[in-house]
């Protein structure tokens, strides 16, 4: 089987729609759940401390109950809620791209399963001048030199 059909954007589009209702399902019916999520891809604010970060194994285990299911919001590409960590109890706010959740369970059913990866942000390069902005382009730098 051909696991590149997975990472297409038409499949993206597909599982991202799925994750977003069935999350939408359960914030509607207060049901408590709980995701598995690649943490590389997770915004946490404020910013966790390293001793508690560092603990964290690739993919963890998010459960949305009590007070976290009652912050918890859901955007068209993003999912949103609190939590405290740690034995001090640290709060942050999470911020999951939809794509980054690897699956969802209530009780110990999983009842969506994602293969795909988020798309990743390509930073565009920072740019001084204009000047630099010109020749930052091949194109222009072969006309520049056939200028001189």
């Amino acid at each position: 089987m051909n696991l590149e059909l997975f990472h297409t954007d038409d499949y993206k589009s597909l599982i991202k729609d799925h994750i977003f209702n069935t999350i939408s399902f359960l914030l509607d019916h207060d049901i408590e759940f709980s995701l598995a999520v690649e943490v590389r891809h997770v915004s946490f604010e404020p910013t966790l401390p390293s001793h508690i970060s560092s603990s964290f194994d690739d993919v963890v285990l998010f459960v949305i109950a009590g007070y976290t299911l009652e912050s918890a919001h859901l955007g068209m590409d993003e999912f949103f809620f609190e939590a405290g960590f740690g034995e001090e109890g640290i709060g942050s706010t999470l911020t999951i791209p939809l794509l980054a959740i690897k699956q969802i369970f209530v009780d110990d059913y999983p009842i969506a399963i994602n293969i795909s990866e988020p798309k990743r942000k390509v930073e565009k390069p920072k740019i001084n001048n204009s000047m630099e902005a010109l020749l930052n382009n091949p194109e222009n730098k072969k006309l520049l030199k056939s200028k001189k």
